[in-house]
This record gives C-alpha cells, structure tokens and sequence, in this order.
C-alpha cells in the first residue's frame, strides 16, 4: 500500500515537472520574441545589415570603439623611460609614474623637482 502511494506521488511531481517546463518555454519564447523584435528594430534604425550582425556573432563580441591602446601598452610590457635622475646618485631614476621614491618626494616638497629632469625627457 505505501508503494502505490510513493509510485502516485512521484507521477504527480513528473506532471508538474513537465508543466513547469512547457510554462518556463513559454515565457522564454514571449521574452526572446520582444527582445529580437527590438534588435531587428534597432538595426533597421540604425542601418545595420543582417550580414553585419552575422559578422559581429562571428566574432563574438559586438563591434564598436575598443580601448587598444591601453591594454597594449599593458600586454606588451612596454617600459616608460625614465624622466627623473637623482642628482645625488645617477642610478637611481623615476619616470614620473606610480609612487615617487624618497629622494624624488624630497625634491618636490622643495619645489625643485625639475633640477631633476633629464635632458632627452624635456
């Protein structure tokens, strides 16, 4: 007796299983018609052919203005030159960048850090 129980309990979850998938299909597809409807009108706005929209999924991410420049000076590991030298120690430099080292802060506290530039960086 408690078989047949569990058996009917079971059928009955699978049938509101099985409604709740055709109910979840049938909102996705109301809200992906509204969402395609309104990218076809944008692109009809806009001028935008169907081969250029095949194009942009291709390439798997949308055209438009990219920041390059930034991210490749990033990728490429391209080094600043120096803009700064320690009048009292030639090796030490700072190219202006990031935190300034004792000596350089020094300089600007006295208002002099332009006796520290080099020469080719003017």
């Amino acid at each position: 007796m408690a078989r047949t129980s569990l058996e009917s309990q079971l059928a009955k979850l699978r049938k509101a299983k099985e409604e709740i998938i055709k109910k979840e299909k049938a909102l996705l597809d109301r809200t992906q018609g509204k969402t395609i409807a309104r990218i076809v009108q944008l692109a009809v706005d806009n001028g935008i052919s169907l081969a250029q929209i095949a194009d942009a999924l291709k390439a798997g991410k949308p055209q438009g203005k990219a920041k390059a420049k930034r991210t490749a000076v990033k990728a490429t590991g391209a080094k600043v030159p120096p803009k700064y030298q320690n009048p009292n120690n030639a090796a030490e430099t700072w190219t202006g960048r990031g935190k300034a080292p004792v000596w350089a802060r020094g300089l600007k506290e006295a208002g002099t850090l332009d006796s520290a530039l080099i020469k080719a960086a003017q």
